[in-house]
């Protein structure tokens, strides 16, 4: 306001605001100062890949996907104050993460706290919690985030040291807050990233409990962008019998 008032009030004398106009356009500048402050601080917080949201998500590439779906999960926070999940399966390279990440930051901008982990980095700072005695008190602090995306959980290895811990994390959020997981295998194969089939059974009993499941058919994004390079490499090339 203190930034703001004095080149309004010249404004507000030309037009011929009355005050509570005036004191309506520097509230107003204040609120959008402050809504962008916080989502800046936010969007630093949450680690989400930048550059990925619904806009420049291409639905027309993924026939499978329901639109309306996406853009209930991304609208309706409703699922999210009920600690519910979003699962999000397909083969690599079909948009998962960038579907995640674009569903996490809509939670974000209407006042959700996200963090994004890849599987691997999340077990390894789970792991070291564990290892210091200290992994409740780890698990406490990320109830902090109302949602928390886990990208790729097939990439975890399968050794009972690391799936235990990720498994602590499934059962401590269960029913309490949201995760969001992507992966490339479906639940038939999550028997390559548990150690133990009891423990397959339970995560993804308490996973699907209260979820939302998307699959993801399509080829992979980075494939085709790679053979459309290589198409137009080739078309500029020189015919060798000219």
């Amino acid at each position: 306001m203190l930034h703001h008032w004095s080149r309004l009030e010249q404004q507000a004398t030309q037009e011929h605001w009355s005050y509570a106009q005036f004191l309506l356009a520097l509230t107003e500048l204040e609120a959008t100062r402050r809504y962008q402050a916080r989502i800046a601080r936010a969007l630093s917080e949450s680690q989400l890949p930048v550059g990925k949201s619904l806009s420049n998500f291409e639905f027309a590439h993924c026939p499978t996907l329901n639109p309306a779906v996406v853009m209930q999960l991304a609208q309706q926070m409703q699922w999210i104050m009920q600690g519910s999940n979003c699962l999000i399966f397909g083969p690599s390279g079909t948009g998962k993460t960038h579907l995640a990440t674009a569903v996490a930051r809509s939670a974000l901008e209407l006042g959700k706290r996200v963090k994004f982990f890849a599987a691997t980095s999340l077990v390894q700072t789970l792991q070291q919690a564990k290892l210091n005695l200290t992994l409740p008190v780890m698990l406490t602090k990320l109830d902090r985030y109302d949602l928390l995306v886990i990208d790729d959980l097939g990439y975890v290895k399968k050794s009972e040291a690391e799936t235990s811990v990720l498994f602590e994390l499934i059962a401590h959020r269960y029913e309490r807050k949201s995760l969001m997981i992507t992966a490339n295998q479906p639940f038939s194969e999550w028997d390559s990233i548990f150690a133990d089939s009891m423990m397959t059974v339970a995560a993804i009993d308490r996973l699907v409990h209260h979820a939302v499941i998307l699959e993801i058919q399509a080829p992979s994004y980075r494939q085709q962008a790679a053979l459309t390079q290589a198409k137009a490499a080739k078309a500029v090339q020189p015919d060798p019998k000219q």
